[in-house]
Formats: C-alpha cells, structure tokens, sequence
C-alpha cells in the first residue's frame, strides 16, 4: 500500500499558529525521507485552530524543501478562485518542481458562511458550477483555449510547463462520477463521515476516462489516525481529538488540548456514547492493530493509497504517527 500524509497544520494549544507552519515543514522532511508518496496541505479559513488557509503557498515551501514526494493541495476550495488564477498558480509550482505537484480541489468552503462571503468580499456565492471551473481550469493548465469566452484570450502563464496530478476530493459520492468522467484522481475524506462503500469507488472505476492528467483511476482514502507502540498509549493520546470533535459536533471549535488536560474534562455518557461513535472515522489503537486496519480495508474496497492525518497534541507524537506506520506498510 501507498501511504501519504494529510496537514492541516493543526494549532494545538499552548503553540502558535506560525509553529504550526513550521512543523508542516518538519512533517515533509520526514515523510519524503520515509517513503510516502505525497503530502498534500489542507485549506481552512476563518478560525484559530488550524493555520492552513493558504495550502498552495506552504506547498512551494514544502516542494522545496523536500526531493521525492509529491506535494499539493488537500485540496484548494475551488469556490472562492477563478479557474485561471488556479491554473497559474499550479503550472508556477509544476515549474518549479515538475513531476512532484498535486492539484488536488475540492468544492466545500473551508469555512463558515462569515468567511464564505468575507473571500467573495460579500458578492453572491456561485456554488453551482464547480465542475464547470474545474474542467476550465483543466484546459488552461494544458495550454489550451477554453470555450467560455471569459477565459479564451487569457493564457494561464507559465505555458509550456509539467502537467500537475489533478485529483478531486469527496466525502459522500456524489463527486466519483465527475472525476471519472473528467479522467483525475479521486480522493475520499473517510474521516468526514466514514459513508465509503464499494459502490462509489467501483462507480469511479467504471466509468474513469483517461487523461492527459492520468491515464488509469487512482483512488485515495483519508483516515484520521492516533497509533502508538500500544493501545493504552494510542488511546491516551487520542482523547484530546475526540474531544476535539465532540466540541465540534456542538458548535464549539476549540484546539486540541494536551492528554493531561483531556483526562480532566468532566463527560457526561452521551459525550462518551457520541465519542464511541466518533471511532467510526478516527483509528485509534496499537500501529500493528491499525496496519492490520488499513491492509484490510484497501484489500476489501481496492483503493491504492491510504492518506493518513494525525493531530496528538505534540510534534513528537505526531512524527512517531508516521515512524510507526511506515515501519508496518512501507
């Protein structure tokens, strides 16, 4: 199995956001060393709790500070850039790093409304034509002349550069049949709500044309993950997530807070009833146990890649993630 690396650049309490940044940077270093195949950096806008708003500029620094991974976007939210300033801004990565850049899109927010409209500068909000962008900004990232008369005198500079890997995210299926169609990779968020089934990826792969972007379907899974050596050290320092979300789910975002202070928050049964069944999209348990996870889960849905994202309150356990895993599957 092909493992990759999910960021947010999570800013865990007690450090900053610019720490986060630089930790992003640290988390490449390692991967690429390890052996994963991409890291792609996620976009949040609007919040304190994660410093990754702007993931194609952190993924420059990244590809230049690595020498084999592929680095992208996890992805950019198509709603809030025009399809020539995408393309420009990946055909500049691809030439500074050709063969290594991933544009990988999706169509949700990353944000609430406030900084919905607050990114539009308060204009109406075009959420129905999504695809429609995509496939515009496809055309110019391979020289061409787009149709839409908005775009067809304008060429996406640089010309004549590296075509990036163009893949699209989803979280409940609805999407497979566009990438398909659109011949890209498919990326599902199994840590948004767990809904994969064998029916969306095979609707992927039944259906996928190839591209000048890729010639075969590529299918990736996100999974949020806390493993250690052992289960009671894997479940110790992934209750600050759980708890994490379950403020989330009421409304609530706070960061992540240390195990020690996790320990110490009063849970009435729903809070650890709604925990539970938070488990369904976050893997926690001892790497050997998870490596045995994720082995079977790519052998029963025939996905290629498991993309891995992992917020323990320190960097230190949050490389260790990493370590252990790629000692069972690389």
């Amino acid at each position: 199995m092909r493992l990759s690396v999910l960021d947010q650049a999570p800013v865990t309490s007690g450090n900053t956001a610019e720490g986060a940044l630089k930790k992003a940077e640290e988390l490449a270093v390692l991967a690429d060393g390890l052996g994963y195949s991409r890291m792609w950096m996620a976009e949040h806008h609007g919040g304190h709790t994660f410093a990754s708003s702007a993931p194609e500029v952190t993924a420059a620094r990244l590809a230049a500070k690595t020498e084999r991974i592929r680095i992208g976007t996890g992805g950019v939210m198509m709603m809030h850039y025009s399809p020539l300033k995408l393309a420009e801004v990946f055909k500049t990565l691809s030439a500074f790093t050709p063969g290594r850049i991933d544009f990988g899109v999706g169509r949700a927010p990353g944000g609430d409304t406030s900084a919905m409209y607050a990114l539009s500068e308060g204009r109406q909000l075009m959420l129905h034509n999504m695809y429609d962008k995509l496939s515009v900004t496809m055309q110019l990232l391979r020289d061409q002349v787009p149709e839409d008369e908005l775009y067809a005198t304008n060429a996406a500079a640089p010309t004549g550069v590296a075509l990036p890997e163009v893949w699209l995210l989803g979280s409940s299926g609805n999407s497979a049949l566009q990438a398909a169609q659109m011949g890209v990779g498919y990326s599902f968020a199994q840590f948004f709500n767990g809904a994969m089934s064998i029916d969306i990826l095979d609707h992927y792969r039944d259906n996928f044309q190839p591209s000048p972007f890729m010639e075969k379907p590529e299918i990736n899974v996100s999974y949020m993950v806390t493993t250690a050596e052992t289960k009671e050290e894997a479940e110790y320092e992934a209750l600050p997530q759980d708890i994490f979300r379950l403020m989330m789910s009421k409304g609530r975002i706070t960061q992540v807070m240390t195990p020690e202070e996790a320990q110490n928050v009063s849970l009435t049964e729903i809070d650890r009833m709604a925990i539970q069944e938070g488990r369904k999209i976050h893997l926690v348990g001892a790497v050997k146990d998870i490596a045995a996870r994720l082995q079977e889960e790519q052998a029963h849905y025939g996905f290629q890649e498991a993309m891995i994202c992992s917020i323990p309150h320190t960097q230190e356990k949050r490389l260790e993630v990493y370590r252990l895993l790629a000692r069972e599957l690389l």
